[in-house]
């Protein structure tokens, strides 16, 4: 779909517009087959199929601050992905401040649900289905693998999602967030319910929480770094693999690049992690393989 094609949103700040830029241009000509999970623009998917499938399927959400963003951005991703056998998924969701919290997250859930229905179709497993997602796309990705709820209100298996892999996520926030100011997709009230609900870090059970696959960049947000590092402690406490990967001279935006730049070692990083995880079927969720 082309980016004038969807409705508005909010104005991308410098440094987004310059992010923007540059996915779209390492996407230029990385065409997925399209597909509605939703009666809205934002609800799509494109499916990215490999040419020799090895089963392992990564759904990826993109950043914006939860206001911007299409699912276009990380359609670069899929070239380095593909030759490794991973079905590769970049999927959308309704934005803030029109959208507010869980409207963007029940989104993600509803492209998991369609991505378990169908893609067999185009090359994957639906028992190897793996989250992702840059920014506030990796903070949907790892609500996604701790939460449970949405899974049984779709009629999913417990187990859907296989594993995590955000990259520069948000993982929660509360007070002790170091978030200066309160996400818009929140809303306006102030710690409250949504907050708390919204916080993956907070919501962990080691009888639901998948394995992660922690990213960011080493000169990424400050609070994201620490935010990040907490995230991985709290899995690791409670009996759930984590395992943390840091991007070399990458900030937050470089680190999204990075994702799907062979020569950042990730993508290879990402693929074998997904093929061990995803294989280790005899372990019970919570233990580590």
């Amino acid at each position: 779909m082309k980016i004038a094609a969807y409705p508005p949103q909010e104005p991308l700040s410098p440094l987004g517009r310059a992010y923007h830029e540059r996915a779209m241009a390492k996407g230029e000509g990385v065409v997925g087959e399209e597909f509605a999970y939703g009666n809205d623009p934002y609800r799509q998917l494109a499916v990215h199929a490999a040419a020799k499938p090895n089963g392992d399927v990564l759904v990826v959400f993109h950043g914006g601050g939860w206001t911007s963003g299409w699912k276009e951005w990380m359609s670069f991703m899929a070239p380095a992905l593909n030759p490794l056998g991973v079905t590769f998924v970049t999927a959308g969701y309704r934005l803030a401040p029109t959208h507010l919290f869980p409207t963007g997250f029940d989104d993600a859930a509803d492209a998991v649900a369609w991505v378990h229905a169908n893609i067999g179709a185009h090359g994957g497993d639906a028992a190897r289905i793996f989250v992702g997602g840059h920014s506030a796309g990796g903070h949907y990705a790892a609500l996604l693998a701790v939460t449970r709820v949405w899974r049984d209100e779709r009629g999913l298996p417990a187990d859907v999602v296989r594993g995590a892999l955000p990259v520069s996520g948000v993982y929660r926030f509360d007070a002790a967030s170091g978030l200066t100011t309160r996400p818009r997709f929140l809303g306006s009230q102030g710690l409250d319910d949504s907050a708390l609900n919204a916080s993956p870090l907070l919501r962990i059970k080691p009888e639901v929480a998948a394995p992660f696959l922690v990213t960011h960049g080493d000169r990424d947000f400050p609070h994201l770094v620490v935010q990040a590092a907490q995230m991985i402690d709290a899995l690791r406490a409670v009996g759930v693999p984590a395992d943390h990967h840091v991007l070399e001279d990458c900030d937050h935006f470089e680190a999204s690049l990075a994702s799907g730049d062979v020569r950042s070692g990730w993508p290879a990083r990402a693929a074998a992690w997904m093929r061990s995880v995803g294989l280790n079927t005899s372990t019970p969720r919570g233990e580590h393989p």
